[in-house]
């Protein structure tokens, strides 16, 4: 039975088909309660990262905030691919990924805030608002059921970010040449801009119903207790994303006033 199905290449069946016997007897079971746990740690850590690069925009030291968004940026993509690797090394390596991921995060939102500072004051803290609105809404819609996470929802999810995975692909190969595809900049604000976004944080957003899923079912299926670290990395890269997106969106959204 495919209880995994999801488009969030870190959370796929095979990984949770692959530990489900090896290690769940000696270590004990996840449980949705244990993910939760470990993914507000994560969150933690993200804060603390964020904390410091943001304070070293606003202290006048943007080069040093720039080479640790970077470095962040770099560091987070290489421990991402080893813990999808190797997902008993969640235990250890996701912290360090929430760390890595809020040094990148904090430097954008720190660079975004004082862009926008006379066209949408606030920017940042509203688009932290509207993520964790949005990702409790879609938690809310899914424990109560009033979306089902049936495989049709599913494959449509999966198709909608596999295009959007090869869209930006294909504008970050362009950009390599020096082609600029001018809807794709943060600070377009044309309708098609727009659109794009919202498009893009409406799937972000659908994708935490099939993280729900897989964490829900990877419980009951008794998956090893460190899936539970592995489950919250997973959600993370899921928010870090819809938290990027409707940043954007925001921006794009102030520059159409002006």
């Amino acid at each position: 039975m495919a209880l995994f199905e999801t488009n969030n290449p870190t959370l796929s069946q095979k990984i949770f088909d692959r530990s489900l016997h090896a290690e769940a007897e000696l270590q004990g079971t996840m449980s949705v309660r244990g993910t939760i746990n470990k993914f507000g740690f994560l969150m933690v850590m993200v804060i603390a990262g964020a904390a410091f690069t943001w304070q070293q925009i606003y202290s006048g030291q943007p080069q040093s905030a720039t080479a640790y968004m970077f470095g962040g940026l770099i560091g987070g993509l290489v421990v991402a691919l080893a813990i999808s690797f190797k997902p008993n090394w969640a235990t250890y390596l996701a912290p360090i990924y929430g760390i890595l991921e809020g040094l990148c995060l904090g430097a954008i939102s720190a660079i975004i805030n004082q862009a926008m500072q006379k066209k949408y004051p606030g920017i940042v803290l509203q688009a932290v608002g509207l993520t964790f609105g949005v990702a409790i809404a879609m938690f809310l819609l899914y424990n109560f059921r009033i979306i089902k996470v049936t495989e049709k929802l599913k494959g449509v999810i999966m198709s909608a970010t596999l295009g959007i995975a090869l869209f930006y692909g294909i504008v970050f190969i362009l950009r390599l040449f020096h082609v600029d595809v001018p809807f794709m900049n943060w600070d377009n604000a044309g309708f098609l801009g727009i659109g794009i976004s919202l498009f893009v944080v409406a799937v972000a957003a659908l994708n935490l119903l099939l993280d729900f899923d897989r964490i829900e079912q990877g419980a009951a299926m008794g998956a090893p207790k460190y899936m539970e670290w592995y489950s919250a990395f997973g959600l993370l890269v899921t928010i870090v994303w819809l938290y990027i997106e409707i940043l954007k969106l925001l921006t794009r959204l102030a520059n159409s006033r002006n």
